[in-house]
């Protein structure tokens, strides 16, 4: 009987009954409407009320429906974010590289497994990783050597889709961060674009860093780092603080083409003859 008294049917239908005598009983007072008008009117006004709960329900039945699709998107996203993970562990490098990008589709679609991912992808980088152009110390037999090469463009694959998942400088949203502490790079370009909290302590870059155009809104950390090639921070803007304390740079860089809203820590570094450091704090 409780469940009786609270459908919600149940109660539009009263409603409707108690519409349609109403708006009845108060057409007939008027002498100039006749019996079937008012009834007529009457039976508009009750419908009206069972055509509302009408639409509420297939509403509510529509929102039920999305929310089971989102369910099972979830499910599906979960478990390709779980596969493609395993997939990274791979021996075969094309199959690691399809795994990366499965995992970038994933940050495109459901931007709340952006850092996620983002996290995912400089984890890898931060993988033990020896190369002949890392290690040249070292004897490499052709075997190894081509293993190596094989492996450093999966890692290249990375480093560009960390560039791609990044949003663009200048827009707004979610501030994504970068932790490369640690990492050998090769080729990591974030030209024109937006990255929060960026640590990269005691990391080692083959080819370049370049943060050309680049909006850097949170701390920006090199510290004991090395770049052996290029170092660009044309037109880059930093917003927070900047620690380059112990860097090393074995390529002119120019820091007087960066803006920097604090002045940069720059205890220990060291840049090549005809390096410019920024013109001015601040």
């Amino acid at each position: 009987m409780r469940r009786l008294l609270s459908s919600p049917l149940l109660w539009t239908l009263l409603s409707s009954v108690v519409v349609l005598v109403g708006v009845t009983a108060w057409l007939l007072t008027d002498r100039a409407t006749s019996r079937g008008d008012a009834l007529k009117t009457g039976a508009l006004a009750g419908g009206a009320i069972a055509a509302l709960y009408g639409l509420w329900l297939n509403d509510r039945r529509r929102r039920t429906e999305e929310d089971r699709h989102e369910i099972e998107r979830s499910r599906i996203s979960d478990e390709r974010f779980a596969k493609s993970i395993e997939l990274l562990g791979n021996e075969a490098d094309q199959v690691r590289i399809g795994a990366m990008h499965s995992l970038a589709g994933l940050a495109r679609t459901r931007p709340e497994y952006r850092q996620t991912v983002l996290d995912v992808l400089c984890a890898y980088l931060r993988r033990p990783f020896e190369h002949p152009s890392f290690d040249r110390d070292r004897t490499w037999e052709p075997a190894d050597e081509a293993a190596a090469e094989r492996e450093r463009l999966v890692r290249r694959t990375a480093e560009r889709l960390i560039r791609d998942i990044l949003p663009h400088a200048g827009t707004t949203g979610p501030t994504l961060s970068l932790n490369l502490s640690d990492a050998r790079l090769d080729k990591l370009g974030l030209l024109g674009r937006r990255v929060g909290w960026f640590g990269a302590d005691r990391c080692e870059v083959l080819s370049y860093l370049d943060l050309t155009d680049a909006q850097l809104s949170g701390k920006f950390l090199l510290e004991n780092a090395t770049i052996r090639g290029r170092f660009e921070v044309t037109r880059a803007r930093f917003e927070r603080k900047v620690a380059l304390d112990g860097l090393v740079v074995e390529a002119p860089v120019d820091l007087s083409v960066a803006t920097f809203e604090e002045a940069p820590s720059l205890e220990g570094t060291k840049f090549p003859p005809g390096s410019v450091l920024p013109a001015a704090e601040g």
